[in-house]
């Protein structure tokens, strides 16, 4: 017989998925211009023309046995010191090419960390609103999972929460920032802050307490004045996971990494173990096509001004109506709390109108939906009315 927890997920999709195809069968029927799917992350600007002359040139300059054969397990040593110099430039962290690990992208990533890291009895910590795969991948791993709340108001990290959540089996916290789904950004301030209280408590315990920063949204801010600043800046026991689906929009190709900061106790033992866990989940040597493209074009984005433009139609168009929003410094996700206690039941009469969201309860916050922005600027121009009727049928306006 089938092991019965890998038959639960995969019999039934996540509701965001389930979402996703309900939209295209809906739009069989009606008509795609019909139906505004708000539901997943897909980015919808096309990746930089750079991407493209970075594959043309890869496979005119460089012999095909080399281009599409194996390279080292943890990935190509000249794309990783090529990454790592940038992310030194950029950060002012010192990183080189031996502190990488090539992955299939952030989920590669995230899981092959936690594998690392995971002995019997663990528990990683995240906050609400979280990323919904955090959940499968921590306990596949063989983890407990644990949620500690943000601020209601900000959502950003609830530290007296955190710290009551912190125990003995503590081995790591999660964080995202630009956060999914509520693109709230994590400054310098809430960095220092919840650096002081993982040394603090790793001090208490005796053993460290691993900050893992899932960042597939780093570069994607809007405003002049937000920075995302590097974790491993302010705390050495971090360890980076990156994925360029979302910065130069190839959700596709899988490809991303995983950074272990030089200055993490036990700094060899922890990559050694990246590097086994990789091997053991069978993610060793990621695409060596677009190990290549990455490392040309590390540090760009697609045109994100795409995004910009969506975020302040839709945050300034449905405040306007009366819904309450996070305000979204990154990412591409509005975090909007439901016109009605059950967001399951509001998402449902928002489908009435074939407005298409994802109820915040898939990320540990019920009460909330998440619109995803990553569509084309006319959608949600045809959206917003739509809005409109549906703040006026909860009285809003």
């Amino acid at each position: 017989m089938v092991n019965e927890n890998m038959y639960g997920l995969g019999s039934k999709r996540s509701s965001i998925r389930e979402i996703f195809e309900y939209a295209k069968a809906r739009s069989k029927e009606i008509g795609a211009e019909h139906v505004f799917d708000f539901s997943i992350g897909n980015p919808s600007v096309p990746a930089p023309k750079a991407v493209n002359q970075a594959i043309v040139d890869a496979v005119n300059h460089t012999p095909s046995v080399a281009l599409h054969g194996y390279t080292s397990a943890q990935g190509d040593k000249g794309v990783r010191d090529t990454i790592a110099a940038n992310y030194t430039r950029r950060f002012g962290v010192q990183l080189s090419g031996d502190d990488l690990y090539m992955t299939c992208g952030a989920a590669a990533s995230l899981t092959i960390t936690f594998h690392a890291l995971q002995n019997q009895g663990d528990e990683f910590i995240t906050f609400a609103p979280y990323f919904a795969e955090y959940k499968v991948f921590v306990e596949n791993s063989g983890a407990k999972f644990v949620v500690a709340p943000s601020d209601a108001k900000t959502m950003l990290p609830d530290f007296s929460a955190l710290e009551r959540a912190i125990t003995p089996q503590t081995k790591g916290v999660l964080i995202n920032s630009p956060n999914n789904p509520s693109g709230v950004v994590y400054g310098e301030k809430t960095l220092q802050a919840l650096a002081a209280l993982l040394r603090k408590k790793s001090a208490e315990y005796g053993k460290p307490i691993y900050l893992i920063s899932d960042e597939p949204y780093r570069e994607l801010v809007y405003d002049e004045n937000t920075q995302v600043p590097s974790p491993m800046a302010y705390y050495d026991d971090t360890i980076v996971c990156y994925s360029y689906s979302k910065s130069l929009s190839l959700p596709g190709e899988r490809i991303g990494y995983i950074a272990v900061s030089p200055k993490a106790q036990e700094r060899d033992r922890v990559y050694a173990a990246v590097c086994g866990a990789g091997r053991a989940l069978g993610f060793v040597c990621a695409p060596a096509l677009f190990q290549r493209v990455a490392a040309v074009c590390d540090g760009m984005t697609s045109d994100i001004s795409v995004y910009k433009r969506n975020r302040d139609l839709l945050y300034n168009a449905l405040t306007a109506y009366g819904f309450t929003c996070i305000y979204p410094d990154g990412a591409f996700y509005l975090f909007m709390k439901a016109a009605e206690k059950d967001a399951k039941a509001f998402c449902a009469k928002a489908r009435k109108y074939e407005l298409l969201m994802v109820a915040g309860d898939d990320f540990g916050c019920e009460g909330w939906v998440r619109i995803a922005y990553c569509v084309e600027t006319e959608r949600i121009q045809n959206a917003l009315p739509l809005f409109e009727k549906l703040a006026k049928e909860y009285g809003l306006i």
